[in-house]
């Protein structure tokens, strides 16, 4: 009875961490519907990104052992899973010759988000779901559930958009837009982060709000990134 309730439990988490990853990514691969990635690359990279979280982990458990300092600790350990994300998607897939236009940068760097996301959600939906306190697991932490999903898309894309802003640019000038989307979604994951580490409501509704704000602002240079993509096809 036990290994059913354990199966049961493993099912609904991998259920409810993978629909919001998988719903996200379906709607940022609508902005590149004009010349669609190989779905098979898609895959590959959304389960890299799962595998990022396996690598992350125990990087992310030794540094916490020589920091104290809460807000070091935050910066640190969301230092640690971009610079990771955005490690193994170039390493797999940046440097590739599918690459071939702005959006794909944006496109991949996002799949890649999305997947970590689905894996950590999934690790964090065992707990709440095996206690049959799902509904209370997800209210407290506040929010977090419904947030990360969200939050990795969104500090994912902001590396990728900046690659892919400085398409065809020199190589010093794409190092310097590299560079400023990394800092750009190292900041914005460490203020999500430092929120939902208090106790304060409020506050984080005011950040999911701010959140919410950089997803269309991301959206709008997903579509300039389309445009690019399109000019130079022409």
């Amino acid at each position: 009875m036990a290994d059913i309730l354990e199966a049961r439990t493993i099912i609904w988490a991998i259920i409810g961490g993978l629909l919001p990853a998988l719903f996200w990514l379906w709607f940022w691969l609508r902005e590149d519907a004009e010349h669609p990635e190989p779905k098979f690359l898609v895959a590959l990279t959304f389960i890299l990104g799962m595998i990022t979280v396996v690598i992350v982990v125990p990087i992310q458990r030794y540094f916490s052992l020589f920091i104290t300092d809460e807000k070091s600790v935050i910066i640190i350990l969301s230092t640690i899973e971009e610079l990771a994300k955005f490690a193994i998607a170039y390493v797999s897939i940046l440097r590739s010759r599918v690459i071939n236009e702005p959006i794909d940068y944006a496109i991949y760097m996002v799949t890649i988000g999305l997947g970590f996301a689905a894996l950590e959600n999934i690790l964090y939906l065992i707990h709440p779901i095996a206690g049959n306190d799902t509904v209370v697991g997800l209210l407290t932490g506040h929010l977090r559930y419904l947030g990360s999903t969200l939050l990795h898309a969104i500090t994912s894309s902001l590396i990728g958009i900046s690659l892919g802003l400085s398409f065809g640019l020199k190589q010093n000038i794409r190092f310097l837009y590299c560079l400023i989307g990394i800092g750009a979604s190292i900041t914005l994951h460490s203020i999500f982060n430092f929120f939902i580490m208090k106790d304060n409501g409020t506050q984080f509704i005011q950040v999911f709000g701010f959140l919410w704000v950089v997803t269309i602002i991301s959206i709008l240079l997903f579509e300039k990134l389309r445009r690019m993509s399109h000019d130079l096809a022409q």
